[in-house]
């Protein structure tokens, strides 16, 4: 794939999946950003991310994730739900990533992100979670 990212979309009911491929760095952070942004101006309201086929996931990369979970997670919910839960991480029901690579699933936790955005085994498990 060399330095590209490839984005194909699906929808699943409400849910619309981005399928990437390639490289998620500071050379394609704001094209995927750019289409989360346009799915949720035409009215998505739910997210998935099929990251089955990424092969890198950058810093600029994570940006991009955190850039679109605060799109897709309304902030006022996620503040109730830590006044009401302290001591409880708040996980987004809106936004969600499946199908990472061992390697993936790492940086995703090494990096915290882990805490508030779900991460299902597969593409399937992910879109059923959205029931």
């Amino acid at each position: 794939m060399g330095d590209q990212l490839t984005i194909t979309k699906s929808t699943e009911g409400d849910v619309c999946v981005l399928h990437l491929a390639g490289r998620l760095d500071a050379q394609t952070e704001d094209a995927l950003v750019k289409n989360a942004q346009d799915e949720h101006d035409t009215g998505a309201t739910h997210l998935l991310l099929d990251l089955s086929k990424l092969e890198m996931l950058t810093s600029a990369g994570l940006r991009a994730l955190l850039n679109m979970y605060k799109l897709f997670t309304p902030k006022a919910e996620a503040d109730a739900w830590e006044k009401e839960h302290p001591d409880e991480p708040y996980k987004s029901t809106y936004f969600k990533l499946a199908g990472a690579s061992p390697e993936i699933y790492y940086i995703l936790n090494i990096a915290g992100f882990l805490r508030n955005i779900p991460v299902f085994a597969d593409l399937q498990e992910g879109l059923k979670s959205f029931k």
